[in-house]
Order: structure tokens, then sequence, then C-alpha cells
């Protein structure tokens, strides 16, 4: 018994993909791929700079937020005759790029039990070039744990913030409500002896690398005005001068 070949039917007829074909094909996937990498490459540069945001903002507010606290509760003795045994004192120098603070406060806490410490301390904050940002400082802060007759010497140092560009000073004068760039209680001729500001502005400018350009940076600014609890309570409106 022979068995007679069956035809294929013609819709159903396999056949190769014929070169134009293969080369449109290849266009469609490469165009799919170009756009899956543009928007990939997109996503982590956007996921870069929020992270580099991020680090500076935090960065910043730990800075402020450790000054702020010991400003707050800066402090002057009334007894100015034991000059020899310890000094108090409020200073701010306006120098460029980064502002100068001498001052004593009593916001220091005693980390080691049986310490010979209280809640007194000295603090000086200033800026020394960052080693590792041209043109930018490092803000240091100095916190001794006994005050003595040396207010801008001893104690540990330690680093506040990186990448600084500016930190800048102001105090408000509670007699004439005018913002001020230095300050000086050690000073007779400035009237400020054994006087605190009513208030201290804090402006901070942060440097971080732009995403966007290789070598640029984009600049950042941080600002809080701090009021002092013992500082001398305003005679007028800040802004007008008597």
């Amino acid at each position: 018994m022979t068995t007679r070949p069956t035809k294929r039917r013609s819709g159903l007829a396999r056949r190769a993909m014929t070169l134009v074909e293969v080369m449109v094909a290849i266009s469609v996937l490469s165009v799919l791929g170009v756009m899956a990498w543009q928007s990939i490459a997109s996503t982590v540069q956007a996921r870069d700079t929020l992270d580099a945001e991020d680090e500076l903002q935090q960065s910043a507010r730990v800075a402020l937020q450790r000054i702020t606290r010991s400003l707050q509760l800066a402090w002057l003795t009334s007894n100015q005759t034991t000059i020899n045994t310890f000094r108090t004192v409020f200073i701010t120098e306006d120098n460029s790029p980064v502002d100068t603070l001498w001052y004593n406060s009593l916001a220091h806490q005693r980390l080691y039990r049986n310490t010979r410490e209280s809640d007194q301390t000295e603090i000086t904050i200033w800026g020394e070039p960052d080693p590792n940002r041209r043109g930018a400082q490092v803000l240091l802060m100095r916190e001794a744990q006994r005050i003595d007759q040396l207010p801008d010497k001893g104690g540990p140092i330690q680093p506040l913030a990186y990448g600084v560009k500016s930190f800048q000073v102001r105090s408000l004068n509670s007699t004439t409500c005018e913002w001020q760039d230095d300050w000086d209680t050690l000073s007779i001729e400035s009237g400020q002896t054994n006087s605190l500001p009513r208030a201290v502005q804090l402006v901070l400018i942060m440097l971080m690398d732009d995403p966007l350009e290789e070598g640029a940076t984009i600049e950042r600014a941080f600002a809080t005005t701090v009021i002092l609890e013992y500082g001398k309570r305003a005679e007028c409106v800040p802004g007008t001068a008597q």
C-alpha cells in the first residue's frame, strides 16, 4: 500500500528570514537597548546626585547643630577678680573665608564617670585649608573640659565639616539692634566688655562635586540664627538703630 505525500498549506509554509528583516530586527533591538541604557544612566546619575546632596546636608546640619547647642548656652562670669585663675570670653573675628569664634559655654557633657569636669567649657571654632579639596576649608572645633586663663588653648580638636567655602558669623547688639561682624568682650573700646550678644547668625557655605561636569563644584548655603539664653534682651526692634 503506497501513501501519497501530503501537501503543506501555503499559509503555513516555513521560510527563512530575509536579510532586510534581520537588519530591521537588529535596528529595533539597538534602539531599545540605547533607550534602556539612557534610562538606567539617568537613574544612576539622579541617585548619585541625591546621595551627594544628602551627605552634604547631613554634614552641614550636624555642624550647625553642634555650634548652635554650645552657643545657646554661651556664658560669661560676673566675677572679674579671678582673671589669673580663669577667664570667660565671647569673641568673634571677621576673617575670610572662615570667621573665628572663642567663647565659654555651659553645654559640656561629661562622658566618663567621676571625671573632674562640669558643664563649663571653652570652645574655639576656626578654619584651616582642606587637604582633600582645593580652595576649601575644614571647619574645626576645639573644646576644653575645664576653663583656665587661656581661653584659646587646650582641649581636643575635632573637625566639624569638610569642603567649606565660607563660614560667616554676625552678632546682634541688644542695645543698637544692629548686626555686627566682630564682637570682643575683652575690648574696652568696643563697649562689649563682659556682655553677650542677644543672638548670633551663622551662614555656612559648602562645596560638592558637580555630577554633570567633571572638575566643577556646586555651592550649597545653610543659615541659622541662634538666640543666646544668657544674652541681654533687645531694647529695640532688630534692624533699626537708635
